[in-house]
Protein backbone atom coordinates (compact mmCIF):
# COMPACT_ATOMS: atom_id res chain seq x y z
CA UNK A 1 0.00 0.00 0.00
CA UNK A 2 1.47 3.34 -1.07
CA UNK A 3 2.60 5.82 1.55
CA UNK A 4 3.39 8.90 -0.56
CA UNK A 5 2.47 8.24 -4.20
CA UNK A 6 -1.10 8.74 -5.42
CA UNK A 7 -2.67 8.06 -2.03
CA UNK A 8 -6.16 9.20 -1.05
CA UNK A 9 -4.91 11.31 1.87
CA UNK A 10 -5.36 14.73 0.23
CA UNK A 11 -8.69 13.71 -1.32
CA UNK A 12 -10.11 12.48 1.99
CA UNK A 13 -8.90 15.50 3.94
CA UNK A 14 -10.33 17.96 1.43
CA UNK A 15 -13.59 16.00 1.30
CA UNK A 16 -13.93 16.41 5.07
CA UNK A 17 -13.13 20.11 4.76
CA UNK A 18 -15.85 20.52 2.10
CA UNK A 19 -18.37 18.89 4.43
CA UNK A 20 -17.54 21.31 7.24
CA UNK A 21 -20.19 23.85 8.14
CA UNK A 22 -17.59 26.61 8.19
CA UNK A 23 -15.86 25.80 4.91
CA UNK A 24 -14.58 28.83 2.98
CA UNK A 25 -13.96 28.59 -0.75
CA UNK A 26 -10.26 29.33 -1.36
CA UNK A 27 -10.17 27.43 -4.65
CA UNK A 28 -9.30 30.51 -6.74
CA UNK A 29 -5.78 29.89 -5.48
CA UNK A 30 -5.60 26.82 -7.74
CA UNK A 31 -5.65 29.02 -10.84
CA UNK A 32 -2.57 30.91 -9.63
CA UNK A 33 -0.74 27.69 -8.86
CA UNK A 34 -1.71 26.11 -12.18
CA UNK A 35 -0.04 28.99 -14.01
CA UNK A 36 3.28 27.73 -12.61
CA UNK A 37 2.94 24.09 -13.70
CA UNK A 38 5.64 22.94 -16.14
CA UNK A 39 7.32 26.35 -16.13
CA UNK A 40 10.63 27.56 -14.73
CA UNK A 41 8.62 29.04 -11.85
CA UNK A 42 7.13 25.72 -10.77
CA UNK A 43 8.77 25.80 -7.32
CA UNK A 44 6.62 27.40 -4.59
CA UNK A 45 7.30 27.61 -0.86
CA UNK A 46 4.56 29.24 1.24
CA UNK A 47 5.35 29.79 4.90
CA UNK A 48 2.71 31.04 7.34
CA UNK A 49 2.10 30.64 11.09
CA UNK A 50 0.52 27.47 12.40
CA UNK A 51 -3.27 27.40 12.28
CA UNK A 52 -3.38 29.55 9.12
CA UNK A 53 -4.78 26.95 6.72
CA UNK A 54 -1.56 25.81 5.03
CA UNK A 55 -2.38 22.10 5.21
CA UNK A 56 -5.97 22.70 4.08
CA UNK A 57 -4.71 24.52 0.98
CA UNK A 58 -2.16 21.78 0.32
CA UNK A 59 -4.84 19.08 0.51
CA UNK A 60 -7.07 21.09 -1.80
CA UNK A 61 -4.27 21.14 -4.39
CA UNK A 62 -3.60 17.42 -3.95
CA UNK A 63 -7.29 16.56 -4.36
CA UNK A 64 -7.57 18.74 -7.47
CA UNK A 65 -4.43 17.68 -9.34
CA UNK A 66 -4.32 14.01 -8.29
CA UNK A 67 -5.42 11.54 -10.97
CA UNK A 68 -5.86 8.50 -8.72
CA UNK A 69 -9.15 9.71 -7.19
CA UNK A 70 -11.65 11.63 -9.37
CA UNK A 71 -12.57 14.77 -7.46
CA UNK A 72 -14.76 16.77 -9.82
CA UNK A 73 -17.73 16.53 -7.46
CA UNK A 74 -15.72 18.35 -4.76
CA UNK A 75 -14.91 21.30 -7.03
CA UNK A 76 -17.86 21.60 -9.43
CA UNK A 77 -19.58 24.40 -7.48
CA UNK A 78 -16.42 26.20 -6.32
CA UNK A 79 -14.85 29.27 -7.83
CA UNK A 80 -12.10 27.33 -9.61
CA UNK A 81 -14.74 25.53 -11.73
CA UNK A 82 -15.36 28.82 -13.54
CA UNK A 83 -11.72 29.06 -14.63
CA UNK A 84 -10.86 28.39 -18.30
CA UNK A 85 -8.09 26.01 -17.23
CA UNK A 86 -10.27 24.08 -14.76
CA UNK A 87 -10.71 20.91 -16.81
CA UNK A 88 -7.20 20.92 -18.29
CA UNK A 89 -5.58 20.33 -14.87
CA UNK A 90 -8.30 18.49 -12.96
CA UNK A 91 -7.12 14.96 -11.96
CA UNK A 92 -4.27 14.97 -14.48
CA UNK A 93 -1.16 14.35 -12.37
CA UNK A 94 0.67 11.81 -10.26
CA UNK A 95 0.84 13.23 -6.75
CA UNK A 96 3.71 12.74 -4.30
CA UNK A 97 2.24 13.85 -0.98
CA UNK A 98 4.83 14.03 1.82
CA UNK A 99 4.43 15.31 5.38
CA UNK A 100 7.89 15.85 6.83
CA UNK A 101 6.63 15.62 10.42
CA UNK A 102 6.43 11.81 10.30
CA UNK A 103 9.20 10.35 12.43
CA UNK A 104 10.56 6.79 12.28
CA UNK A 105 9.12 4.38 14.85
CA UNK A 106 12.50 2.73 15.35
CA UNK A 107 15.81 4.55 15.29
CA UNK A 108 16.35 8.19 16.13
CA UNK A 109 19.09 9.25 13.73
CA UNK A 110 18.93 11.44 10.66
CA UNK A 111 19.67 8.36 8.55
CA UNK A 112 16.55 6.70 9.98
CA UNK A 113 14.50 9.81 9.19
CA UNK A 114 15.77 10.06 5.62
CA UNK A 115 15.30 6.34 5.03
CA UNK A 116 11.66 6.66 6.08
CA UNK A 117 11.12 9.36 3.45
CA UNK A 118 13.37 8.22 0.59
CA UNK A 119 12.95 4.47 1.20
CA UNK A 120 9.17 4.67 1.32
CA UNK A 121 9.10 6.75 -1.84
CA UNK A 122 11.25 4.19 -3.66
CA UNK A 123 8.91 1.40 -2.57
CA UNK A 124 5.90 3.36 -3.83
CA UNK A 125 7.49 3.99 -7.23
CA UNK A 126 8.50 0.36 -7.71
CA UNK A 127 5.02 -0.81 -6.75
CA UNK A 128 3.41 1.58 -9.25
CA UNK A 129 6.00 0.79 -11.97
CA UNK A 130 6.69 -2.95 -11.61
CA UNK A 131 8.96 -2.92 -14.65
CA UNK A 132 11.44 -0.94 -12.52
CA UNK A 133 11.22 -3.20 -9.46
CA UNK A 134 14.13 -5.45 -10.44
CA UNK A 135 16.44 -2.65 -11.50
CA UNK A 136 18.93 -1.12 -9.08
CA UNK A 137 18.86 2.65 -8.62
CA UNK A 138 21.41 4.21 -6.31
CA UNK A 139 19.51 7.51 -6.14
CA UNK A 140 15.83 8.31 -5.76
CA UNK A 141 15.95 11.00 -8.51
CA UNK A 142 17.23 8.38 -10.97
CA UNK A 143 14.32 6.08 -10.15
CA UNK A 144 11.80 8.88 -10.60
CA UNK A 145 13.37 9.89 -13.92
CA UNK A 146 13.19 6.30 -15.15
CA UNK A 147 9.40 6.32 -14.90
CA UNK A 148 9.19 8.76 -17.81
CA UNK A 149 6.26 10.48 -16.06
CA UNK A 150 5.75 13.87 -14.42
CA UNK A 151 4.81 14.39 -10.78
CA UNK A 152 3.29 17.11 -8.61
CA UNK A 153 5.11 17.21 -5.26
CA UNK A 154 3.17 18.62 -2.32
CA UNK A 155 5.32 18.73 0.81
CA UNK A 156 3.82 19.72 4.17
CA UNK A 157 5.89 20.95 7.14
CA UNK A 158 9.06 20.99 5.06
CA UNK A 159 10.83 22.74 7.99
CA UNK A 160 9.86 20.26 10.73
CA UNK A 161 13.40 19.29 11.71
CA UNK A 162 14.35 22.99 11.87
CA UNK A 163 11.38 24.21 13.90
CA UNK A 164 11.78 21.29 16.32
CA UNK A 165 15.57 21.58 16.41
CA UNK A 166 16.21 18.00 15.23
CA UNK A 167 19.35 16.59 13.59
CA UNK A 168 21.09 19.94 13.77
CA UNK A 169 24.33 18.60 12.34
CA UNK A 170 22.45 17.12 9.35
CA UNK A 171 20.13 19.99 8.46
CA UNK A 172 22.27 21.09 5.53
CA UNK A 173 22.27 17.46 4.31
CA UNK A 174 18.47 17.52 4.37
CA UNK A 175 18.41 20.64 2.20
CA UNK A 176 20.77 18.93 -0.22
CA UNK A 177 18.38 15.96 -0.33
CA UNK A 178 15.49 18.27 -1.28
CA UNK A 179 17.64 20.07 -3.83
CA UNK A 180 18.72 16.88 -5.58
CA UNK A 181 15.17 15.51 -5.50
CA UNK A 182 13.53 18.57 -7.01
CA UNK A 183 15.84 21.09 -8.65
CA UNK A 184 15.83 21.08 -12.47
CA UNK A 185 14.38 17.58 -12.56
CA UNK A 186 12.27 16.89 -15.69
CA UNK A 187 9.85 14.73 -13.71
CA UNK A 188 8.82 17.70 -11.53
CA UNK A 189 5.69 19.34 -12.94
CA UNK A 190 5.19 21.31 -9.73
CA UNK A 191 6.82 21.44 -6.30
CA UNK A 192 4.66 23.06 -3.63
CA UNK A 193 6.02 23.23 -0.07
CA UNK A 194 4.52 24.68 3.10
CA UNK A 195 5.92 25.32 6.55
CA UNK A 196 6.42 28.02 9.16
CA UNK A 197 10.05 28.97 8.50
CA UNK A 198 11.36 30.48 5.25
CA UNK A 199 14.39 28.91 3.55
CA UNK A 200 16.19 31.94 2.16
CA UNK A 201 19.27 31.70 4.37
CA UNK A 202 20.09 28.47 2.59
CA UNK A 203 19.21 29.53 -0.94
CA UNK A 204 22.62 30.79 -2.05
CA UNK A 205 24.70 29.03 -4.67
CA UNK A 206 23.40 25.60 -5.62
CA UNK A 207 21.07 24.98 -2.67
CA UNK A 208 17.33 25.85 -2.65
CA UNK A 209 17.34 29.01 -4.74
CA UNK A 210 14.84 27.61 -7.23
CA UNK A 211 11.91 28.27 -4.85
CA UNK A 212 9.78 31.40 -4.96
CA UNK A 213 8.96 32.10 -1.32
CA UNK A 214 5.87 33.77 0.12
CA UNK A 215 6.08 34.62 3.81
CA UNK A 216 4.38 36.73 6.49
CA UNK A 217 6.80 39.53 5.63
CA UNK A 218 6.65 39.22 1.86
CA UNK A 219 3.52 37.95 0.16
CA UNK A 220 1.32 40.08 -2.06
CA UNK A 221 0.42 37.10 -4.26
CA UNK A 222 -1.09 34.33 -2.11
CA UNK A 223 -1.83 36.14 1.16
CA UNK A 224 -5.62 36.25 0.62
CA UNK A 225 -5.77 32.46 0.61
CA UNK A 226 -4.34 31.98 4.11
CA UNK A 227 -6.27 33.13 7.12
CA UNK A 228 -9.79 34.52 6.80
CA UNK A 229 -10.54 37.92 5.31
CA UNK A 230 -13.06 40.16 7.03
CA UNK A 231 -15.62 39.46 4.34
CA UNK A 232 -15.20 35.72 4.85
CA UNK A 233 -15.62 36.04 8.62
CA UNK A 234 -18.74 38.12 8.09
CA UNK A 235 -20.15 35.31 5.94
CA UNK A 236 -19.24 32.71 8.58
CA UNK A 237 -21.02 34.69 11.28
CA UNK A 238 -24.24 34.40 9.27
CA UNK A 239 -24.07 30.61 9.59
CA UNK A 240 -24.66 30.78 13.36
CA UNK A 241 -26.53 33.05 15.75
CA UNK A 242 -24.41 33.36 18.90
CA UNK A 243 -21.37 35.42 17.96
CA UNK A 244 -21.21 38.76 16.15
CA UNK A 245 -18.52 39.99 13.78
CA UNK A 246 -17.50 42.56 16.40
CA UNK A 247 -16.85 39.86 19.01
CA UNK A 248 -14.87 37.73 16.56
CA UNK A 249 -12.86 40.77 15.43
CA UNK A 250 -11.85 41.72 18.96
CA UNK A 251 -10.42 38.28 19.62
CA UNK A 252 -8.95 37.09 16.33
CA UNK A 253 -8.52 40.02 13.94
CA UNK A 254 -5.32 42.02 13.64
CA UNK A 255 -3.08 40.63 10.92
CA UNK A 256 -2.76 43.00 7.97
CA UNK A 257 -2.43 42.07 4.31
CA UNK A 258 -0.19 43.95 1.90
CA UNK A 259 -3.18 45.92 0.62
CA UNK A 260 -4.26 46.85 4.17
CA UNK A 261 -7.03 44.23 4.38
CA UNK A 262 -7.62 42.54 7.72
CA UNK A 263 -6.69 38.89 8.23
CA UNK A 264 -8.16 36.67 10.97
CA UNK A 265 -6.71 33.57 12.61
CA UNK A 266 -8.84 30.88 10.90
CA UNK A 267 -8.51 28.03 13.38
CA UNK A 268 -9.51 30.24 16.31
CA UNK A 269 -12.45 31.73 14.39
CA UNK A 270 -13.83 28.30 13.51
CA UNK A 271 -13.42 26.97 17.07
CA UNK A 272 -15.15 30.04 18.48
CA UNK A 273 -18.07 29.58 16.07
CA UNK A 274 -18.33 25.86 16.83
CA UNK A 275 -18.26 26.42 20.59
CA UNK A 276 -20.32 29.62 20.49
CA UNK A 277 -17.71 31.30 22.69
CA UNK A 278 -14.79 33.65 22.11
CA UNK A 279 -11.77 32.70 24.16
CA UNK A 280 -8.11 31.96 23.56
CA UNK A 281 -7.67 28.95 21.31
CA UNK A 282 -3.98 29.68 20.81
CA UNK A 283 -2.22 26.32 20.70
CA UNK A 284 1.30 26.11 21.98
CA UNK A 285 2.91 23.48 19.80
CA UNK A 286 6.45 24.06 21.03
CA UNK A 287 8.79 26.62 22.53
CA UNK A 288 8.78 28.69 19.34
CA UNK A 289 5.12 29.53 19.88
CA UNK A 290 5.64 31.07 23.30
CA UNK A 291 6.01 34.83 23.51
CA UNK A 292 8.49 34.69 26.36
CA UNK A 293 10.78 32.32 24.45
CA UNK A 294 11.67 35.20 22.12
CA UNK A 295 11.45 38.12 24.51
CA UNK A 296 13.83 36.61 27.06
CA UNK A 297 16.75 37.02 24.68
CA UNK A 298 16.58 40.77 25.03
CA UNK A 299 14.30 41.59 27.99
CA UNK A 300 15.84 45.00 28.71
CA UNK A 301 15.59 46.38 25.19
CA UNK A 302 12.23 44.90 24.24
CA UNK A 303 10.49 45.54 27.57
CA UNK A 304 9.60 49.14 26.74
CA UNK A 305 8.40 48.09 23.27
CA UNK A 306 6.09 45.50 24.83
CA UNK A 307 4.70 48.11 27.24
CA UNK A 308 3.92 50.31 24.22
CA UNK A 309 2.25 47.48 22.34
CA UNK A 310 0.05 46.34 25.23
CA UNK A 311 -1.07 49.97 25.32
CA UNK A 312 -2.13 49.59 21.68
CA UNK A 313 0.71 51.87 20.56
CA UNK A 314 2.66 50.58 17.53
CA UNK A 315 6.42 50.20 17.60
CA UNK A 316 8.09 51.55 14.48
CA UNK A 317 10.89 49.41 13.10
CA UNK A 318 12.16 48.43 9.68
CA UNK A 319 12.49 44.65 9.47
CA UNK A 320 15.06 44.00 6.74
CA UNK A 321 15.87 40.33 7.33
CA UNK A 322 13.49 37.42 7.88
CA UNK A 323 13.94 34.79 10.55
CA UNK A 324 14.65 31.60 8.64
CA UNK A 325 15.12 27.86 9.01
CA UNK A 326 18.21 26.82 10.95
CA UNK A 327 19.00 30.36 12.07
CA UNK A 328 19.07 29.47 15.77
CA UNK A 329 18.20 31.77 18.65
CA UNK A 330 17.53 35.40 17.67
CA UNK A 331 20.55 37.51 18.53
CA UNK A 332 19.17 41.05 18.67
CA UNK A 333 15.99 43.11 18.77
CA UNK A 334 15.30 43.05 15.02
CA UNK A 335 15.76 39.28 14.82
CA UNK A 336 13.47 38.78 17.82
CA UNK A 337 10.66 40.68 16.15
CA UNK A 338 11.30 39.08 12.74
CA UNK A 339 10.90 35.65 14.38
CA UNK A 340 7.72 36.71 16.20
CA UNK A 341 6.21 37.95 12.93
CA UNK A 342 7.00 34.65 11.19
CA UNK A 343 5.33 32.71 14.01
CA UNK A 344 2.26 34.98 14.00
CA UNK A 345 2.91 36.48 17.43
CA UNK A 346 3.13 40.02 16.06
CA UNK A 347 1.56 41.82 13.12
CA UNK A 348 3.76 43.97 10.85
CA UNK A 349 2.49 46.48 8.33
CA UNK A 350 4.07 49.61 6.84
CA UNK A 351 6.92 49.57 9.34
CA UNK A 352 4.75 49.19 12.44
CA UNK A 353 4.72 46.30 14.90
CA UNK A 354 1.52 45.60 16.84
CA UNK A 355 -0.01 42.84 18.94
CA UNK A 356 -2.65 41.49 16.55
CA UNK A 357 -5.64 40.78 18.78
CA UNK A 358 -6.94 39.89 22.22
CA UNK A 359 -5.98 36.24 21.86
CA UNK A 360 -2.33 37.24 21.45
CA UNK A 361 -2.64 40.04 23.99
CA UNK A 362 -3.33 37.37 26.61
CA UNK A 363 -0.10 35.62 25.61
CA UNK A 364 1.84 38.84 26.08
CA UNK A 365 0.08 39.42 29.38
CA UNK A 366 1.30 36.01 30.56
CA UNK A 367 4.82 36.84 29.42
CA UNK A 368 4.84 40.17 31.25
CA UNK A 369 4.22 38.36 34.53
CA UNK A 370 7.58 36.62 34.29
CA UNK A 371 10.16 37.79 36.84
CA UNK A 372 12.62 38.59 34.04
CA UNK A 373 10.50 41.66 33.29
CA UNK A 374 11.33 43.00 36.73
CA UNK A 375 9.09 45.76 38.01
CA UNK A 376 6.73 45.47 35.05
CA UNK A 377 6.02 41.87 36.06
CA UNK A 378 5.10 43.01 39.57
CA UNK A 379 2.78 45.69 38.19
CA UNK A 380 0.99 43.24 35.91
CA UNK A 381 0.64 40.60 38.62
CA UNK A 382 -0.90 43.24 40.88
CA UNK A 383 -3.26 44.66 38.26
CA UNK A 384 -6.06 42.42 39.55
CA UNK A 385 -5.84 44.35 42.82
CA UNK A 386 -6.23 47.62 40.88
CA UNK A 387 -9.54 46.41 39.44
CA UNK A 388 -10.68 45.17 42.83
CA UNK A 389 -9.91 48.55 44.41
CA UNK A 390 -11.92 50.27 41.67
CA UNK A 391 -14.92 47.98 42.11
CA UNK A 392 -14.78 48.55 45.86
CA UNK A 393 -14.60 52.33 45.22
CA UNK A 394 -11.34 52.63 47.18
CA UNK A 395 -9.97 55.72 45.46
CA UNK A 396 -6.97 55.96 47.79
CA UNK A 397 -5.80 52.46 46.77
CA UNK A 398 -6.18 53.39 43.09
CA UNK A 399 -4.02 56.48 43.64
CA UNK A 400 -1.36 54.44 45.44
CA UNK A 401 -1.21 51.91 42.65
CA UNK A 402 -0.92 54.58 39.93
CA UNK A 403 1.83 56.31 41.90
CA UNK A 404 3.81 53.07 42.06
CA UNK A 405 3.57 52.65 38.31
CA UNK A 406 4.78 56.20 37.70
CA UNK A 407 7.78 55.52 39.91
CA UNK A 408 8.74 52.51 37.77
CA UNK A 409 11.65 52.64 35.35
CA UNK A 410 9.62 52.62 32.15
CA UNK A 411 10.62 55.48 29.82
CA UNK A 412 7.28 55.55 28.01
CA UNK A 413 5.57 56.49 31.28
CA UNK A 414 7.75 59.52 32.01
CA UNK A 415 5.92 61.98 29.82
CA UNK A 416 3.79 64.46 31.70
CA UNK A 417 0.64 64.43 29.61
CA UNK A 418 -2.68 62.62 29.32
CA UNK A 419 -1.31 60.17 26.74
CA UNK A 420 1.24 58.98 29.28
CA UNK A 421 -1.50 58.75 31.89
CA UNK A 422 -3.51 56.61 29.45
CA UNK A 423 -0.56 54.24 29.17
CA UNK A 424 -0.36 54.00 32.95
CA UNK A 425 -4.07 53.21 33.22
CA UNK A 426 -3.86 50.55 30.51
CA UNK A 427 -1.00 48.84 32.31
CA UNK A 428 -2.73 49.15 35.67
CA UNK A 429 -5.89 47.48 34.41
CA UNK A 430 -4.17 44.88 32.21
CA UNK A 431 -5.76 41.85 33.89
CA UNK A 432 -9.20 43.50 33.71
CA UNK A 433 -9.35 42.40 30.07
CA UNK A 434 -10.38 38.97 31.34
CA UNK A 435 -13.60 40.43 32.75
CA UNK A 436 -14.16 43.48 30.53
CA UNK A 437 -14.00 44.59 26.94
CA UNK A 438 -11.99 47.78 27.24
CA UNK A 439 -12.30 50.53 24.66
CA UNK A 440 -10.06 53.62 24.50
CA UNK A 441 -11.10 56.98 23.08
CA UNK A 442 -14.53 55.63 22.15
CA UNK A 443 -17.34 57.81 20.84
CA UNK A 444 -20.11 57.89 23.42
CA UNK A 445 -22.77 60.45 24.24
CA UNK A 446 -21.55 63.88 23.18
CA UNK A 447 -17.83 63.14 22.95
CA UNK A 448 -15.04 60.58 23.29
CA UNK A 449 -14.54 58.81 26.59
CA UNK A 450 -10.96 57.99 27.58
CA UNK A 451 -11.89 54.48 28.71
CA UNK A 452 -15.11 52.48 28.74
CA UNK A 453 -15.14 49.05 30.42
CA UNK A 454 -17.91 46.80 29.06
CA UNK A 455 -18.57 43.94 31.50
CA UNK A 456 -18.47 40.39 30.16
CA UNK A 457 -20.64 39.20 33.06
CA UNK A 458 -24.00 40.54 34.15
CA UNK A 459 -22.96 40.84 37.81
CA UNK A 460 -20.16 43.33 37.08
CA UNK A 461 -20.68 47.10 36.82
CA UNK A 462 -19.65 49.07 33.76
CA UNK A 463 -16.80 51.55 34.22
CA UNK A 464 -16.15 54.91 32.58
CA UNK A 465 -12.72 56.48 33.21
CA UNK A 466 -11.83 60.07 32.37
CA UNK A 467 -8.26 61.37 32.75
CA UNK A 468 -7.16 64.93 33.46
CA UNK A 469 -3.65 66.40 33.59
CA UNK A 470 -3.28 69.44 35.89
CA UNK A 471 -6.95 69.40 36.80
CA UNK A 472 -9.14 67.65 39.37
CA UNK A 473 -10.91 64.29 39.49
CA UNK A 474 -14.12 66.19 40.19
CA UNK A 475 -13.70 67.97 36.84
CA UNK A 476 -13.21 64.60 35.16
CA UNK A 477 -16.41 63.23 36.73
CA UNK A 478 -18.29 66.36 35.69
CA UNK A 479 -17.14 65.89 32.08
CA UNK A 480 -18.33 62.28 32.07
CA UNK A 481 -21.78 63.44 33.15
CA UNK A 482 -21.92 66.51 30.92
CA UNK A 483 -20.82 64.61 27.81
CA UNK A 484 -22.99 61.59 28.71
CA UNK A 485 -20.12 59.13 28.26
CA UNK A 486 -22.06 56.37 30.02
CA UNK A 487 -24.78 56.27 27.33
CA UNK A 488 -23.28 53.34 25.45
CA UNK A 489 -23.18 51.25 28.60
CA UNK A 490 -26.82 52.07 29.30
CA UNK A 491 -27.79 51.07 25.77
CA UNK A 492 -26.23 47.66 26.44
CA UNK A 493 -28.45 47.38 29.52
CA UNK A 494 -25.60 47.80 32.01
CA UNK A 495 -27.44 48.89 35.12
CA UNK A 496 -24.63 49.70 37.55
CA UNK A 497 -21.97 52.09 36.27
CA UNK A 498 -18.88 53.43 38.04
CA UNK A 499 -17.59 56.87 37.03
CA UNK A 500 -13.87 57.18 37.69
CA UNK A 501 -12.08 60.52 37.48
CA UNK A 502 -8.26 60.47 37.64
CA UNK A 503 -6.02 63.53 37.61
CA UNK A 504 -2.24 63.98 37.57
CA UNK A 505 -0.30 67.02 38.75
CA UNK A 506 2.67 67.41 36.40
CA UNK A 507 4.51 69.67 38.87
CA UNK A 508 3.99 67.73 42.10
CA UNK A 509 3.98 64.35 40.33
CA UNK A 510 0.88 63.31 42.22
CA UNK A 511 -2.41 61.56 41.40
CA UNK A 512 -5.92 62.08 42.67
CA UNK A 513 -8.96 59.88 42.11
CA UNK A 514 -12.70 60.07 42.63
CA UNK A 515 -15.17 57.20 42.09
CA UNK A 516 -18.95 57.60 41.90
CA UNK A 517 -21.67 55.04 41.23
CA UNK A 518 -24.76 55.81 39.15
Amino acid sequence: MAIYLNTNAAYKDFEMLRNDRYFIDKSAMIQKVSERIKTKNRYLCITKPRRFGKTSALNMLGAYYGKAYPSGSLFEDLEISRSESYVSHLNKYNIVNISMNCMPETGNTYADYLELVAGSMKDDIKEAYPELAKREFRRLPDLLAATGDEFVFIIDEWDYIFSHDLYRENQSDFLEFLRSLLKDQPYVALAYMTGVLPIKKYSTGSAMNMFDEYTMLNDCFFEGYFGFTEGEVKELCKRQSKLSLEEIAEWYNGYVADDGGRIYNPRSVVLALINGKCQSYWTRTGKMDEVLFFLKYNIGEVRDDVVRMVNHLPVRMEILEEYTAGQGSPAHREEIYAAMIIFGLLSYHEGELTIPNKELMLEFQKALKDDEFGYVAELVRNSEEMLRATLDKRADAVVSYLHNIYNSEIPILKYNDENSLSCVVTLAYLSARNKYRIEREEKSGKGFADFIFYPRRRNLPGIVIELKADSTPEAAIAQIKEKEYSEKLKKEDVRNILLVGISYDTDKKGHRCKIEEI
